[in-house]
């Protein structure tokens, strides 16, 4: 299969994108996700909003706050960009083009909420489900365009180099360059080439090689890794955010609950009913930023033997005015026996956001020609070590847009040659793929990850990690080679390989920053 552009990945970064692209029609783009449908992306589980420019607001107030957030090693350029083209982008593709109705203010104009380690009030909103409102739009509009074909069930195996793919034994000589992937046909259960001029990774994250995360099935660093195997160049991978308040509910799937709740009034306390955020950060309280939040839960826990804290969000906003702005968590946590507008909400941090990635420039382009990211697969510096509540919507906005205009401007060159690709090798395939292998590897992954390499991290404790995944991708590569493939197997791989990026990452950076907790510094 040949196509001007490949897209991995449906999310509002892809999606994005795609949309950007399509503009030019003599283009034909493909966009591939190994979901059932396309909506079923972490984007559409953002709850809080996406940042705007708020009333009194001003681009150099919003690079302020993501500096300070990123606790000193955010890009600069990447954050000016974002500040000063985000709400502009936001209003011209968002609300002119597919016209998204954020929530509106009774006495009329927008509605801007207020989270965490933001100055000022710039987060737009529909309800507790903007990501899902977004995400319906832009498919919406996505259908409505010709030139972008849509495959579901398709699951990225491998990104298409050259020389390492190409036929041609002269290829050895030639600059690498990225010509689309290897893709794993879920329903005819056989590998296909996608034979591209450009192809952008729009993968997501890998919150899932952690035990308790906020994030959907397939965020399992499937990027990131065939990027890593593709010899790509990555970033600060040793920074994985871990959102402060998760619900707990023993035997239950952990489920966000926004920092909006915080920013509309909600109060942090113990089990036993005191608040504690003014001992952590007593400028910022409940308001501090995530990675302040996030270690203050940890070590009340910790300390205290507590298996959660509260979320108070009842004694500080009317019934009314709480399942008003937040209808689905308070749906949810009702479904948990829990009537958020009555009681506090039981909450644990969970691993959320990747801020490392595939490092990119300020057009989305990686270390290799052809290849481009964007979203939480790539970094493009703007989280720095811990990311600014609400800006990962904004980010894939802006850069699913900046990779487009770039490719746009590119001159046309003919389609990849079928030819000098070979197609994928099956002779190896010997055996059935196991589930039950899968299943119980995936399960040592996360408790490793979990346990060792997690919110707060030790010398001791990441040397162990990484020699049992070092071990355990021997295995896991070991049935790879000789196994049938399924979208498990496939992502078995990649999640290994995403834990010994992380794993490793995080051993090499002995200080402690934003999100990256080394232990032997925080007893000082």
């Amino acid at each position: 299969m040949q196509t001007n552009t490949l897209i991995i990945g449906s999310g509002i970064a892809g999606a994005t994108a795609a949309l950007c692209l399509s503009e030019d029609k003599e283009r034909q783009i493909t966009l591939i996700t190994r979901a059932k449908k396309a909506i079923n992306t972490n984007s559409q589980y953002a709850q809080g909003g996406i940042v705007g420019r708020g009333d009194d607001d001003a681009p150099n107030i919003l690079q302020e706050d993501i500096l300070n957030a990123g606790d000193g090693i955010c890009y600069p350029p990447a954050v000016k960009t974002l500040a000063d083209e985000g709400p502009d982008l936001l209003r011209e593709i968002l609300i002119e083009q597919i016209g998204i109705s954020f929530d509106e203010k009774e006495s009329g104009g927008l509605e801007y909420g207020l989270e965490a380690a933001h100055t000022k009030r710039r987060i737009l909103h529909v309800g507790d489900m903007t990501g899902k409102a977004i995400m319906v739009a832009l498919l919406r509009e996505i259908a409505r365009r010709l030139n972008i074909t849509i495959l579901t069930g398709h699951t990225a195996v491998d990104l298409i180099t050259f020389p390492h793919h190409a036929r041609d034994p002269l290829a050895t000589y030639q600059p690498q360059i990225c010509h689309g992937a290897y893709v794993y046909d879920r329903a005819q259960r056989k590998v296909i080439r996608i034979l591209a001029n450009q192809t952008i990774l729009a993968s997501g994250g890998l919150g899932q090689i952690f035990l308790n995360t906020t994030n959907p099935g397939g965020a399992r660093g499937d990027g990131l890794a065939m990027a890593h195997r593709a010899g790509v160049r990555i970033a600060n991978a040793e920074y994985v955010q871990f959102h402060p308040t998760a619900m707990h509910m023993p035997g239950a799937t952990k489920f966000l609950i926004s920092e909006a709740v915080r920013g509309e009034g909600g109060v942090l306390l113990t089990p036993n009913g005191e608040p504690f955020m003014e001992r952590h950060s007593p400028k910022w309280k409940d308001l501090a930023s995530r990675d302040i939040v996030a270690g203050a839960i940890y070590w009340e826990m910790l300390e205290n033997d507590y298996p959660y804290v509260l979320l108070d969000i009842a004694s500080h906003k009317k019934a009314d005015a709480i399942k008003n702005r937040f209808p689905q968590i308070y749906e949810r946590c009702l479904k948990m026996e829990i009537d958020i507008t009555e009681r506090p909400i039981p909450v644990v941090p969970a691993a959320h956001y990747f801020c490392g990635g595939v490092l990119v420039d300020e057009w989305g382009q990686s270390s290799i020609p052809g290849l481009y990211a964007v979203g939480e697969v790539s970094c493009t510096g703007v989280h720095g070590a811990n990311r600014l509540a609400s800006t990962s919507l904004l980010e894939g906005l802006v850069w699913g847009d900046r990779s487009a205009r770039h490719i746009r401007g590119l001159e046309p060159a003919p389609l990849v040659d079928e030819s000098a690709v070979p197609t994928w090798d099956i002779s190896n395939a010997l055996y059935d793929t196991d589930p039950t292998l899968i299943q119980g590897d995936m399960q040592t992954i996360r408790n490793l990850m979990w346990h060792y390499v997690g919110l707060v991290r030790s010398h001791y404790r990441l040397n162990r990690a990484l020699r049992e995944l070092h071990h355990l991708r021997r295995e896991i590569e070991g049935f790879y080679r000789k196994s049938r493939l399924t979208d498990g197997l496939i992502g078995l791989r990649n999640s290994v390989q995403a834990a010994l990026i992380v794993a490793d990452a995080a051993r090499k950076n002995t200080l402690s920053r934003g999100c990256h907790y080394r232990e032997e510094n925080l007893s000082n």
